[in-house]
């Protein structure tokens, strides 16, 4: 069985989301337990038998982890066995880290690059799903200053450091963007909303938001997954003895997880947005509004495959594909067993569609 053992400490993201919300410093509040107890369990197992669990995020509560919060606040979790704790992400610890030391049972990973990094490195984290079919990186400009993605490669572009050593890269080898056209991002839309001739990097319920509420505009937003850059991303990750020790726990936490999605995306969520606010005050019922809008006219959650297979879809064709392109395109230089970074075990199967 999954180690029952607690964290009530605070979790760093290990995701460079381009968020402006990293540049804010926002005051990383204790845990919230947000736990199953037992007045939600008419007719299911007493709370007293559930398996007790945490799911680390890698970043401060927020819709984009809506899904997870409505399972937990509707009691999904609770109806196959789990007592799920979730334990918000911050500026200051290391989500990944307190699953390895076996603090967590569970983690938000970023992205594929994650994974293939914790191969490259030995270390046994598996991917089981990926709630994300498109990773929300944008890059943002000025009306009337692109048409295109390729566009883009006529104005300046503010990128940060992480991205620059990632998607940055792929940028140039795919469509010939340069180092040169790249002034550091400082996740502070000042320089953009200054220079018209400026593009800038975004998280897509973020700089966008943000530019509207302060620029009094509404920018071009062009997301790099739509460009071709095709990894999954807000991952569900475990240690592999996880996966061998207790598969039915995983099974649990990830079919929990799909319909918490398909609830929140598409039915009552006004529980779960309580459960994030309480998490994280800064999250208003505007901006979690305009995250949940920007998710569906986008697709990322819902879209590809996860249109056939299900929310949480991960396939070997999609995931071989960004890891050809990023061998090629020099951001990762080892050759190493890509198939091992995750497993199609506990998704592909539909569950949760009937609820969409």
């Amino acid at each position: 069985m999954l180690n029952m053992t607690q964290h009530a400490g605070k979790v760093l993201p290990d995701l460079d989301n381009g968020s402006i919300a990293k540049s804010k410093g926002y005051p990383v509040r204790k845990a919230i337990v947000v736990g199953i107890f037992g007045w939600l369990l008419a007719g299911v197992a007493g709370a007293s038998e559930l398996q007790k669990v945490t799911f680390a995020t890698n970043w401060l509560a927020q819709a984009e982890h809506g899904g997870f919060y409505q399972s937990v606040a509707d009691g999904t979790y609770a109806e196959c066995g789990l007592d799920v704790t979730i334990l918000p992400g911050g500026p200051q610890v290391n989500g990944r880290a307190l699953m390895l030391a076996d603090k967590v049972q569970f983690h938000m990973g970023g992205d594929l690059l994650q994974a293939f990094s914790s191969v490259e490195q030995n270390i046994p984290v598996v991917s089981v799903a990926a709630i994300f079919q498109k990773h929300p990186q944008v890059i943002v400009a000025h009306p009337g200053k692109a048409e295109t993605f390729e566009d883009l490669k006529n104005l300046t572009l503010l990128i940060g450091d992480n991205g620059f050593r990632s998607y940055y890269r792929w940028m140039m080898a795919e469509f010939g963007f340069t180092v040169e056209q790249r002034i550091p991002y400082t996740f502070n839309p000042a320089p953009f909303l200054a220079d018209v001739d400026k593009g800038m990097q975004g998280y897509l319920s973020s700089e966008p938001y943000v530019i509207q509420k302060e620029g009094g505009f509404t920018p071009l937003v062009f997301l790099i997954a739509d460009a071709g850059y095709s990894t999954y991303a807000t991952t569900i990750e475990t240690m592999a003895d996880t996966i061998a020790n207790d598969p039915e726990g995983v099974q649990c936490f990830v079919e929990g997880s799909i319909k918490g999605w398909y609830n929140y995306l598409y039915g009552d969520r006004a529980a779960a947005d309580e459960l994030i606010k309480g998490h994280n005050p800064e999250m208003s019922d505007d901006k979690i509004a305009y995250a949940i809008e920007k998710m569906l006219e986008h697709g990322i959650v819902d879209s590809g495959d996860a249109l056939e297979m299900g929310i949480g879809a991960l396939t070997d064709e999609k995931v071989e594909d960004f890891y050809n392109k990023m061998r090629s395109s020099g951001v990762m230089e080892a050759d190493i067993d890509w198939k091992s970074a995750y497993t199609t075990q506990f998704v592909n199967q539909g569950v949760g569609m009937d609820l969409k």
